[in-house]
């Protein structure tokens, strides 16, 4: 299995291109902001062809780029529903001050074909088989993609866990109670289980487990990831 990727923009979140190897079709997750130049490098240095772009939630550093890669290559977009008035609103899910405007002015639109994404769904897109996990508390419409197969046991975890650290519930639709219960099912997870987070670098289940202060206390949710 083919994982890559890089930090886009300003906010330094993570955009993931996976595919079953090099030469193949390929799913884009969390094309941020800019990020349209390193999914094009990535895409002809491993001769990939995109067949959809995935997000993990709607907040403006994960989904900058959406309408763009999606209209340049003619695949849809998949979010959850919860989430998905922030793909054409996304100062909605911004603290800003009455009248302040959301960078400028820039105005964004939902792409032409935006699918919605269901808790516990199986995903299978490229030869890559993903399952959806609901993780509300960052935003409303949070998700998690597990890849569970031999060759891919990761999960690409958006905003919800970090390596030492979770994502931030204090942005309009974050609830920290509700962040801990989804944090809870991320530890039913094996511990060798690849994090591969929407900012910084990787880590695993069993590190976050064992060193994550915010996960101190927790106790497995029954309903796992």
């Amino acid at each position: 299995m083919l994982v890559t990727g890089f930090p886009a923009g300003a906010f330094a979140a993570n955009c993931y291109i996976v595919a079953p190897a090099p030469g193949e079709e390929c799913v884009i997750i969390d094309p941020g902001q800019d990020a349209e130049r390193g999914i094009e490098e990535l895409l002809a240095r491993y001769r990939l062809k995109p067949v959809a772009v995935l997000l993990t939630h709607g907040h403006i550093d994960h989904v900058w780029s959406v309408g763009p890669v999606c209209g340049a290559n003619g695949i849809p977009a998949w979010i959850h529903p919860a989430d998905r008035g922030l793909l054409a609103d996304p100062a909605s899910g911004l603290a800003l001050n009455v009248g302040q405007e959301l960078f400028g002015g820039i105005t964004f639109t939902e792409p032409d074909d935006v699918r919605e994404l269901t808790d516990g769904a199986t995903l299978e897109l490229a030869g890559v088989q993903l399952t959806v996990g609901h993780v509300p508390g960052h935003t409303p419409g949070s998700v998690t993609f597990r890849g569970g197969a031999d060759d891919l046991d990761a999960l690409f975890s958006g905003d919800l866990l970090f390596a030492g650290s979770i994502g931030r519930t204090d942005l309009p639709g974050g609830d920290h109670a509700t962040m801990l219960k989804s944090l809870a099912r991320t530890l039913t997870l094996p511990d060798e289980t690849v994090v591969l987070p929407g900012h910084g670098p990787q880590t695993t289940v069993g590190a976050e487990r064992r060193t994550n202060p915010f996960l101190t206390g927790l106790e497995p949710a029954q309903r796992g990831l």
